[in-house]
């Protein structure tokens, strides 16, 4: 009995707009660096030019980059974030589970909802959990069926979260 969800930003939208973002300084470079013409009017330094393509392709690494990672079994809850953060949470420490409904809060790491910290990668369901010292956080997820079949099968009651 095992549990185990990898997220990744997978939104079609969101890589259109890196990606568009993308094009321009590759335009640039090629157009200033290698052709010899001066983009624009007031024309960036190849140096300017090239820093900027590489936080831009960075910011496109880094986007791929980070995953969201759960998995359950019988002893409790790992949650990778990466690169951000992990937990390794025991069922002893768990006072209640559920899986809700929070609506969209955003992508990453929400802070201050009703459930605590939200981690998510997309979507607005997630696994719920208030600890016996009193933290609660939502982990995201887009196994909604597997998740509550699996902890069913490891005896975890859920139980309201208010």
């Amino acid at each position: 009995m095992y549990f185990i969800e990898k997220q990744k930003f997978t939104q079609w939208w969101m890589w259109v707009i890196l990606i568009g973002l993308a094009i321009m300084p590759i335009y640039g470079i090629y157009e200033q660096l290698i052709m010899g013409n001066p983009v624009g009017n007031h024309p960036v330094s190849n140096l300017v030019m090239v820093i900027t393509t590489l936080f831009i392709f960075g910011l496109i690494y880094f986007n791929w980059y980070i995953t969201l990672i759960t998995e359950i079994n019988s002893d409790g809850i790992k949650m990778r974030f990466i690169p951000f953060l992990k937990k390794d949470i025991s069922w002893s420490e768990v006072e209640s589970a559920q899986i809700v409904d929070y609506g969209f809060v955003g992508y990453g790491i929400r802070l201050g909802s009703k459930y605590g910290t939200i981690y998510n990668i997309k979507g607005g369901k997630g696994l719920a959990l208030k600890l016996r010292n009193g933290k609660r956080f939502v982990i995201g997820t887009q196994k909604e069926t597997e998740l509550i079949t699996e902890l069913k099968k490891i005896n975890i009651p859920t139980t309201s979260y208010n």
